[in-house]
């Protein structure tokens, strides 16, 4: 486990650090920093920035994933647009969540919501070496649906 610097910035007084709803969760539950008498209506198709309140210091050699919550999905047809989001170990600004209502209804954001999670991850960065030649694979150049289609199980 790492230890994680965050900040809470004014609009996300009183509001609850993220955390993790169960002991095998993998992410930490992202809250809406929305003002009380303000929330967000997110109409058929729109999509917003929804503040988090919370600054974070990611150590090196890490990242945070912004992914959505699968119920908030399946329930109401509400994403993180760019899934998953990353936000890099050198970004000292507020956590912001894109959301996206693929839903056929509105559907409101108030203060204090579950509107993303957040899944801290270890990173490893790639030196590119410009090569002639790539080594050859079974599979080769074969792209998008080329390992044929599923054996008919669900």
């Amino acid at each position: 486990m790492i230890e994680l610097a965050v900040r809470r910035l004014p609009h996300a007084a009183g509001l609850p650090l993220p955390s993790y709803a169960t002991e095998g969760a993998a992410g930490l539950d992202l809250l809406a920093a929305l003002s009380l008498d303000a929330p967000l209506t997110l109409q058929p198709g729109a999509r917003a920035a929804v503040p988090t309140g919370l600054e974070m210091a990611i150590p090196p050699g890490f990242e945070a994933q912004v992914r959505p919550r699968s119920g908030l999905a399946l329930k109401h047809g509400v994403t993180v647009l760019n899934a998953p989001g990353t936000i890099d170990s050198d970004y000292r600004g507020e956590v912001a969540v894109i959301l996206v209502n693929l839903g056929a209804a509105p559907h409101t954001i108030a203060r204090g919501d579950r509107i993303a999670q957040l899944v801290v991850a270890a990173v490893t960065q790639a030196r590119l070496v410009p090569v002639d030649e790539l080594p050859a694979t079974a599979r080769g150049a074969g792209g998008f649906g080329s390992t044929g289609v599923g054996s008919g199980c669900a």
